[in-house]
């Protein structure tokens, strides 16, 4: 399996478990030109951008501590994007949460960071 097909298989791991805690999965692997967000969904109100990060272990590290603060100023700026074209407005709930998996353990970090404003 390569490592898109390996993406694309966690991904949907965590769209279910999403799903199954009441989120409503309405994108995946959303991209423009300023990059991609694995998952978009809604809980409630609230507009919500995922990454999704899967580590075998965590030799090289938990995968949430991938998502940098310039991996989380790029989601910000494709979110920003998404916002624009889908005509949401400045008081559009939004969140950013992150899923990692490590093993076959999947843990989900709900407002994992701020909005980065570019």
């Amino acid at each position: 399996m390569n490592t898109r097909e390996k993406g694309a298989a966690y991904e949907q791991i965590a769209a279910q478990y999403l799903q199954k805690h009441g989120i409503t999965i309405v994108e995946r692997n959303y991209r423009n030109r300023r990059g991609e967000i694995d998952l978009i969904g809604k809980d409630g109100d609230y507009t919500v951008f995922i990454e999704v990060k899967y580590r075998k272990d965590s030799e090289a590290g938990q995968p949430a501590e991938a998502v940098n603060y310039g991996k989380q100023r790029k989601i910000c700026n494709v979110a920003d994007y998404y916002r624009m074209v889908h005509h949401m407005g400045d008081f559009t709930p939004v969140r950013y949460d992150v899923v990692a998996i490590c093993g076959a353990e999947i843990t989900w970090y709900q407002n994992a960071f701020e909005h980065i404003y570019s």
